[in-house]
């Protein structure tokens, strides 16, 4: 199988379930974004971390690949009139939403109360759960956009949500973790 299929050329490209569009669609944003911050994840997934934070984290990005399947599916194809499915496409439980409920909760446990906000650094690893963050916030922004113009299932939208709270919890533990400087924001007093 080739990887070029020059179908694109002419800057159009496929949803699941064969409808084009252009390549600038909300739609193809937000799952390009989504890819883009699995991307990121990666990268957190590479450094010196422990398994456990790993582990984790290859399940993000499965969950990941199911919420760009989600966003990358045209909605009319998706069903039959009466309501079945026409295509298999995967879906975000409940149950997704839940691990990243507990895993903030367990990393938060060990952390000292936050008391301000905090200034995204103090380690390039640290950092790079900054980045994600700040791409997971925009990707559920463009789905959040796309979900309006048309819906999706829910709990896809929902699992963004709460990724960026996970990726910001997994940041404040690795500061913890590696001893890290935490700089909290304290605004300037005029």
């Amino acid at each position: 199988m080739k990887i070029y299929t020059k179908t694109g050329d002419k800057g159009t490209t496929a949803l699941f379930g064969g409808t084009r569009v252009p390549k600038h669609h909300i739609r193809i944003d937000s799952y390009g974004t989504v890819d883009e911050l699995n991307s990121h994840i990666g990268l957190i997934r590479d450094q010196d971390i422990k398994k456990e934070y790993k582990d984790i984290l290859v399940i993000i990005q499965d969950r990941l690949f199911t919420v760009g399947a989600i966003l990358a599916t045209d909605p009319e194809k998706a069903t039959l009139k009466n309501g079945k499915e026409r295509l298999n496409i995967p879906k975000i439980s409940e149950e997704d939403i839940a691990l990243l409920e507990r895993e903030m909760d367990a990393m938060n446990a060990d952390l000292p109360q936050m008391t301000h906000f905090v200034l995204p650094g103090g380690h390039q690893t640290v950092s790079f759960c900054h980045i994600a963050r700040c791409v997971c916030r925009r990707a559920e922004r463009l789905a959040s956009a796309l979900n309006e113009i048309e819906p999706f299932l829910p709990e896809a939208l929902k699992y963004l949500n709460r990724l960026s709270d996970y990726l910001f919890v997994l940041a404040r533990k690795l500061s913890f973790d590696l001893q890290a400087d935490e700089v909290k924001w304290i605004p300037e007093k005029n």
